[in-house]
Formats: C-alpha cells, sequence, structure tokens
C-alpha cells in the first residue's frame, strides 16, 4: 500500500512538472512567433547574428579551418543551433553534427529542411538536460541570453568536450563581467557587460583559451568575440 502511495505521488508530481511554466523555453518560443529577432520571409530567423555577412562568413572561414585541421573529424554538437544557417556550411567538416535548440517547433523544422546522414537535431534545454557527447561544443551567442545560473548549469556540462568554441557579443573596451539578467530575448549588453567565463562567479578551468575571431559592429553596438577553449 505503501509502495502504491509513493507511486502515485511520483506521478502527481510528474504531471504538476509538465504543467508549471518553463521560463526559458517559453522566452524562446516567444522570439519566434513575434519575430522579436525579425523576419526574412521564413517562419523562423535567428537574427542578424546569423544571417549578416559580416558576421557569418569570418566565423565560418575560422571554424571550416579548425575542424578540417585534424587528422579524424571531430562529432561535434551545436548547442543553441537557432535556424542553422551557420550550422548548415559546417557539417560536411564533422564526423557528426548535432543540432541542439530549446525551440520545439524550430528544431521540427530543422529535421524537414535540413537533411545529411551525419547530421542529428535534438530538442533540449542546454541548462537542464543531459547533453549530446561529442569532441567540440559551439554555443554561439547562446549563454548571453541566459541567466548566471543557468549559464552555470551549461559550463558544469561543458566539461564533458574536448573543445569549446564560444561566440559572444560584449561591450566593446573594458566592463564588468557577468552581471546577472533574466533569460530571454535580451543579453547583458544593455547592462554593459558581457559574459566571461573565466571571471566570477564561473572561474571555469580551462587548459588554453585562444580568441580566434573578433568582429566589431558598427554604431558602438559592441564586439562579437568567439573564443576556442580547451579543456584537456
Amino acid at each position: 500500500m505503501l509502495l502504491a502511495h509513493k507511486c502515485m505521488k511520483n506521478k502527481e508530481s510528474n504531471a504538476k512538472r509538465k504543467k508549471e511554466p518553463w521560463p526559458t523555453k517559453d522566452a524562446m518560443e516567444q522570439v519566434y512567433e513575434k519575430k522579436l529577432w525579425g523576419s526574412n520571409n521564413s517562419d523562423f530567423y535567428s537574427g542578424s547574428g546569423s544571417h549578416h555577412p559580416e558576421i557569418v562568413r569570418p566565423y565560418i572561414d575560422v571554424l571550416s579551418s579548425f575542424l578540417t585541421s585534424f587528422t579524424s573529424s571531430l562529432v561535434v554538437c551545436d548547442l543553441g543551433c537557432g535556424d542553422f544557417n551557420v550550422g548548415k556550411q559546417l557539417v560536411r567538416h564533422t564526423k557528426k553534427y548535432v543540432g541542439v535548440d530549446i525551440v520545439t517547433d524550430l528544431i521540427t523544422h530543422n529535421k524537414e529542411k535540413f537533411k545529411e546522414a551525419n547530421l542529428e537535431f535534438y530538442c533540449l534545454d542546454i541548462a537542464m538536460d543531459d547533453l549530446p557527447s561529442g569532441d567540440c561544443a559551439i554555443v554561439r551567442q547562446v549563454l548571453q541570453h541566459l541567466s548566471n545560473n543557468e549559464v552555470q548549469n551549461v559550463l558544469s556540462k561543458l566539461t564533458n568536450f574536448k573543445y569549446i568554441i564560444l561566440t559572444e557579443h560584449i561591450p566593446e573596451g573594458d566592463f564588468v563581467p557577468n552581471k546577472d539578467i533574466i533569460s530571454g530575448q535580451g543579453i547583458r549588453l544593455k547592462k554593459q557587460s558581457g559574459l566571461d567565463i573565466l571571471a566570477p562567479p564561473f572561474n571555469f578551468k580551462v587548459k588554453e583559451e585562444k580568441q580566434v575571431l573578433s568582429v566589431v559592429l558598427n554604431n558602438g553596438r559592441g564586439v562579437i568575440v568567439t573564443t576556442l577553449y580547451t579543456i584537456f
């Protein structure tokens, strides 16, 4: 009888969790539903950071050079793959490419639109769910949208990768790093802050850090920096 009662409580608890709001997922779904990052006449658009040639072209060049520098191709996990306008140009350089995003309809769309033998897509919350295994994690302009608590959750899982390629939109010049925000479409730039995973409160430990790309935006809108971290 006790066991039956416990099972019933677990079912009720699971049902309750399913009904509870999922703030980050809800926020990101709203971004695409209301086209808060703009539109290019498609159902899903991940903003100028994924489409502007001055931002995308040098990034593709740097990532392609890195991925093709290995004798054996890497398994790459793109954490926050968005509309896949960037990732689609990197798949051919990998052993396997895994695209991950929190927005269910976006992942369904990507699965239908992008089909390669070495390409997979998963709908996951990278702060809450277990991550797919791989050699290299690509996290491009994703952590900048997350609260410090969620960033910390993600970082605790990234230690399973040998390489992390992290791209962040930060202020140009000196700034106070890692001011906390509420997860959503906005970023720390509004607080004259930006993410630095090596600084407090994260103090992320790496074997090596190398800045591989820096794109200064016009009109004082900051700089988009891509850094390669070697973990082990």
